[in-house]
C-alpha cells in the first residue's frame, strides 16, 4: 500500500472514522467497500465490525484488511444486532469525525473530497448530506426531502432552534457525519433492534450548538431489498417504542434545556408510528390493535402541556390516536389511502392526459407496424440510424458506406428526422421516422444497424440482426454504472436499458479499455466485437490534398494553426462552453482559428456563434471527422473526440475547470488528469499559454500522447468497417473467410 494510504491511518491524521457495520451482506459488500476505498480523499479510515455474520463476509473484509491498512475488522462473537455493532465501532473510532455506513449501501464517488473541507471549515457537531435512494429495479430517485438542505439558504452553521425543519429529514445514522467527542461527551448508545438510529440521531440534533447541511449526494440506499427487516411483517416493529422512550428520556434527563422542542419532537413520534402501522409491510395484521394501543399510550405519556394538534388529515389522525380509537382509525385507512392516491392523480392529472392523446395518435402507427412485423423479414435490407434520428453520421455511415461496397446486394436505407433530410449526400436512400415506410422498413430488415438505442417499440425479431455500434470510448460513466450517479441518470429508465442490451446480436469496440467495460454496463449475450471504431478509418485513408481541401472549404488558410474546441454535455448545469470562445480566439491572434464544436445536446436549436473570422462555430457541421482532419490542436475537457483524435497523433490539450464536479456528478472510468491525452490545463489564462509557447506540444506532452494512443487507439487501423461488414453481413472472419 501506498505511503500516502498507511500515513492516513495514523490517529493524528484521520480526520473521518467511517464504520461499517456487516451483517449478511456477501453481495452488496465489495461495491461498498470499494466505494469507500476509491475515494480520492485519503485521510480516512474504516472500522469495520463482523457482527458474527453468518455467510463469507468475514473472509471478504479480511482480505480488504490485508490489502488496504486503512481497514480495521473487528470480529464479535456473537451477534448483536446493527445497534451493538455501530456501538462496537465507534468505540474504536480515531478520526475527528465518524460516519456510520450501512454495508449494504455505498457512498458517491468523491463525496469523501467534498465532505472534508465542509467539516474542516465549518467545524460542525452534525453534517447533514443528502443521499439517493436506489430501488430494486435499478432506477435512482433523489431523497424527497432535499430541498431541506438548501430552501431557505442555510447560514454555515445554526442550531436546532433556528431551523427546526432538520427533524424533517431522514434520522438515521448514514445521512450525517457527527464530530466524535461530542458523541462520545453525550453518554448516548445505539440501540437494541429495529429504529435503533433514533436514540443517536434525534438527541444529536438537539444538543448540537453547530448543525451544518451539505447539499450533495453523497450516499446511496438500497431501498426496499428483499429481506429488509424494516420491510418484513415482524413484531420487531414493536422496538420503536422503546427508542422513542430513550429519546424521551433524554429530554427529561436535561431538565428544561429542551423544552422548546418538546412538541416537535412528540409530532414526530407519533407521525412515526401512524407511518409504521399504515404500512401493511410491518405490523402484523394480528398485533396492528395493540401496537395502535401502545401509540395511544405513549401520547398520553409524554405529550407536552402546550401541545396543539397539526392542521389537516395529521390532526385527524392525532386526535385518533389519543382516544385510543382504533376502529376508528382503522375504519378510516382505506379512505387515507383513496384519499392520498387521489390527491396523487390530480397532479397526474394533466400529464396523464398529455400521455393518453399522445398514446391514441399513435395508436395506428402501431397497428400498422405490428402488421408489418408479421410479416416475412427482408434478408437484403438493412436499416440505419445514428444519434436518434439526427442524421448520416458516425460509425453506421462508415459501415452503410463499406457495405455498398462489399455487400451490392444488401439494400441500406437510413431513419432520420425530418429536419435532417437535407444534410444527406445525393444517394442515399433514406426514410422519415415515424412514417409509415420507416416502420415498414424498421419491422421487414433483417439488420437494423445503431450508434443508439432503437425506440423500445422496436421489437427483436427472430433471424433479425441488431448491430449496436455505440459513439465513444467510455471516459464518462455509461449504462447501468449511472444508477450511482442521478444526474447522469435522469429519465434512465435501467429496466428497459436491460431489455436494450438483451436484444443486440453484435456490440462494438473501440479497444480493450471499453471491452472491459461494455459487457458488465450493458449485459447480453451479444458477440463482442473488437475491430475497432469504422468512424476512425478515415483517419488512416485520408491525404494531404484532401485536407488541404477540407481546410479550404472551412475557410482556413494553410498559414493558420486551426484549434478544434470540442467541449463535452454537462448534466449538473445549463452551461454552454466553460470559456469564452470569442476572448480564446482574440488572444491567440490572427495566426490561429478557433472551431467551436458543442455537443449536439447543446448545439439543438441554437444559431451558431459569430466570432468575425477567427472564430468558427462548427456545431452543425455534418462530419465532425473532417473537423479533427482540418485541425492541428484538439481542445477538449471529457469528449470522448479525444480517443478517436489520438488516432492522428496530432496535439490534444485537455482543458478541465470543473474536473471535481464533473467526476462527482458524472462519474468516470478513469482520472483522466492522470492519464492525459497531452497537456492539462485548469483555467483559461493557462489554456491560452499553453497554445501559444508550445507546450502543447513539448516532450511531455507527446510522452502523455503516446501511452495515451498505446492504451486507446489498440484496434484502430483504417479497416474497421471492412471487418464489421464481413462478419456481420457476409458470415466471414476479419481475415474474410468462413466465420
Amino acid at each position: 500500500m501506498a505511503a500516502a494510504a498507511e500515513a492516513a491511518t495514523r490517529e493524528s491524521d484521520v480526520l473521518i472514522s467511517l464504520v461499517l457495520p456487516v451483517y449478511r451482506v456477501e453481495a452488496f459488500l465489495r461495491p461498498c467497500l470499494d466505494s469507500i476505498l476509491a475515494q480520492p480523499f485519503t485521510r480516512f479510515e474504516v472500522i469495520a465490525v463482523d457482527d458474527a455474520s453468518p455467510d463469507g463476509c468475514p473472509e471478504i473484509l479480511d482480505e480488504y484488511a490485508r490489502r488496504d491498512p486503512r481497514v480495521r475488522v473487528l470480529h464479535l462473537a456473537a451477534n448483536g444486532g446493527l445497534g451493538e455493532a455501530r456501538n462496537a465501532g465507534f468505540a474504536q473510532a480515531r478520526g475527528t469525525y465518524v460516519w456510520f455506513v450501512d454495508s449494504d449501501d455505498w457512498i458517491a464517488d468523491g463525496s469523501l473530497a467534498a465532505i472534508a473541507p465542509r467539516l474542516e471549515a465549518s467545524r460542525p457537531d452534525v453534517l447533514f448530506l443528502d443521499y439517493a435512494r436506489a430501488l430494486p429495479d435499478g432506477t435512482i430517485e433523489p431523497s424527497p426531502r432535499a430541498h431541506l438542505l438548501r430552501e431557505p439558504a442555510p447560514p454555515d452553521t445554526f442550531d436546532l432552534a433556528a431551523r427546526l425543519s432538520v427533524l424533517e429529514l431522514m434520522m438515521t445514522a448514514w445521512n450525517k457525519v457527527i464530530r466524535r467527542d461530542f458523541l462520545a461527551g453525550l453518554d448516548i448508545r445505539f440501540g437494541l433492534g429495529l429504529y435503533e438510529d433514533l436514540p443517536v440521531t434525534y438527541p444529536i440534533l438537539l444538543a448540537a450548538e453547530r448543525i451544518a447541511l451539505l447539499d450533495r449526494v453523497c450516499y446511496y440506499y438500497r431501498e426496499r431489498r428483499a429481506g429488509a427487516i424494516t420491510t418484513t411483517v415482524s413484531d420487531r416493529h414493536f422496538d420503536v417504542f422503546g427508542q422513542y422512550e430513550k429519546v424521551f428520556a433524554f429530554v427529561e434527563g436535561h431538565g428544561d434545556t429542551f423544552d422548546a422542542f418538546r412538541a416537535p419532537l412528540f409530532d414526530r413520534a407519533i407521525w412515526h408510528y401512524t407511518t409504521i402501522i399504515d404500512d401493511s409491510s410491518r405490523v402484523p395484521p394480528r398485533h396492528r390493535r395493540e401496537f395502535f394501543h401502545r401509540m395511544a399510550g405513549h401520547f398520553t405519556r409524554y405529550r407536552p402541556a402546550d401541545h396543539t394538534f397539526p392542521a389537516g388529515a395529521r390532526g385527524a389522525k392525532f386526535r385518533l390516536v389519543a382516544r385510543d380509537d382504533y376502529r376508528l382509525f382503522a375504519a378510516l385507512g382505506p379512505v387515507n389511502r383513496l384519499r392520498l392516491k387521489a390527491r396523487k392523480g390530480a397532479a397526474m392529472t394533466k400529464r396523464t392526459a398529455r400521455t393518453t392523446v399522445r398514446r391514441a395518435r399513435a395508436l395506428p402507427s402501431f397497428l400498422y407496424y405490428e402488421l408489418q412485423r408479421r410479416l416475412p423479414l427482408d434478408d437484403h435490407l438493412a436499416v440505419y440510424a445514428a444519434y436518434w434520428y439526427r442524421g448520416y453520421s458516425c460509425n453506421p455511415r462508415d459501415i452503410y458506406e463499406r457495405a455498398r461496397e462489399l455487400a451490392p446486394d444488401l439494400h441500406g436505407v437510413w431513419i432520420v428526422r425530418e429536419d435532417a433530410v437535407a444534410s444527406l449526400p445525393p444517394g442515399v436512400d433514406h426514410a422519415v421516422a415515424g412514417s409509415r415506410r420507416a416502420l415498414r422498413l424498421l419491422a421487414r430488415a433483417k439488420y437494423l444497424v445503431n450508434n443508439v438505442n432503437f425506440p423500445h417499440t422496436i421489437a427483436k425479431r427472430p433471424r433479425s440482426v441488431h448491430l449496436q455500434t455505440l459513439h465513444g470510448t467510455p471516459l464518462k460513466v455509461m449504462g447501468l454504472d449511472q444508477e450511482s450517479y442521478p444526474l447522469g441518470a435522469r429519465d434512465m429508465n435501467f429496466t428497459r436499458l436491460r431489455k436494450h442490451s438483451a436484444r443486440w446480436d453484435y456490440l462494438l469496440s473501440a479497444n480493450p479499455h471499453s471491452s472491459g467495460i461494455w459487457p458488465r454496463v450493458y449485459p447480453g449475450s451479444y458477440e463482442l466485437l473488437e475491430y475497432g471504431y469504422p468512424r476512425n478509418d478515415r483517419y488512416f485513408d485520408t491525404g494531404p490534398d484532401e485536407i488541404a481541401a477540407i481546410r479550404k472549404e472551412l475557410g482556413i488558410s494553410p498559414e493558420q494553426t486551426a484549434v478544434l474546441y470540442a467541449p463535452t454535455h454537462r448534466e449538473y448545469a445549463d452551461v454552454g462552453p466553460l470559456l469564452d470562445p470569442d476572448r480564446l480566439a482574440a488572444a491567440l491572434g490572427p495566426d490561429h482559428v478557433l472551431m467551436l464544436r458543442s455537443h449536439y445536446y447543446d448545439a439543438e436549436g441554437k444559431e451558431p456563434q459569430s466570432g468575425g473570422g477567427r472564430l468558427l462555430d462548427v456545431s452543425k457541421h455534418p462530419v465532425v471527422e473532417e473537423l479533427c482532419l482540418a485541425a492541428d490542436v484538439l481542445v477538449t475537457d471529457y469528449s470522448s473526440i479525444m480517443f478517436d483524435y489520438a488516432n492522428l497523433d496530432r496535439s490534444i490539450v485537455v482543458y478541465a475547470p470543473d474536473w471535481e464536479t464533473y467526476r462527482s456528478t458524472r462519474g468516470v472510468t478513469f482520472d483522466l488528469l492522470e492519464q492525459p491525452p497531452g497537456t492539462v490545463t485548469r483555467t483559461e489564462e493557462e489554456l491560452t499559454k499553453v497554445l501559444l509557447h508550445g507546450q502543447a506540444d513539448d516532450d511531455a506532452a507527446r510522452r502523455a500522447r503516446s501511452a495515451f494512443r498505446r492504451r486507446f487507439c489498440t484496434f484502430d487501423d483504417g479497416h474497421a468497417a471492412e471487418r464489421v461488414v464481413r462478419r456481420v453481413f457476409l458470415g466471414q472472419d476479419s481475415a474474410g473467410g468462413p466465420a
